[in-house]
């Protein structure tokens, strides 16, 4: 890490680029600490497993929220919710219907839905 730099202000300087979808300058700010930091060699790894799934910039110009604990929170309501009841147990294709079904309801797109159920 540079000189004066905390590690709160790397992992912010990190932040911004991954916002800005400069993922190589993320890939060389973690490939200085890969030699020392078993944890920068993993992130090293998983930036450049998933960097088509890194697309920020696209997601922020869409209106969509990149906010983990926002997504966590969503998952917790759409899913936890509904499938996580005393007593439940789901088939993979029941949870996948049941959440395509609860995904629509509430994000407004119900009647999208089931128009598309019925064309299909």
């Amino acid at each position: 890490m540079n000189s004066g730099l905390t590690s709160r202000d790397w992992a912010s300087a990190r932040h911004a680029e991954l916002d800005r979808g400069e993922l190589e300058a993320i890939l060389n700010a973690l490939r200085v600490h890969a030699a020392t930091e078993p944890e920068a060699s993993r992130c090293i790894d998983y930036v450049s497993r998933n960097r088509r799934r890194m697309r920020y910039p696209d997601f922020h110009r869409q209106g969509l929220c990149t906010s983990t604990g926002v997504l966590e929170a969503g998952c917790k309501v759409v899913v936890a919710t509904r499938l996580k009841r005393a007593g439940m147990h789901w088939t993979l294709r029941g949870a996948n219907a049941i959440l395509a079904l609860r995904c629509a309801k509430l994000s407004g797109r119900l009647d999208g839905f089931w128009q598309r159920r019925a064309a299909a």
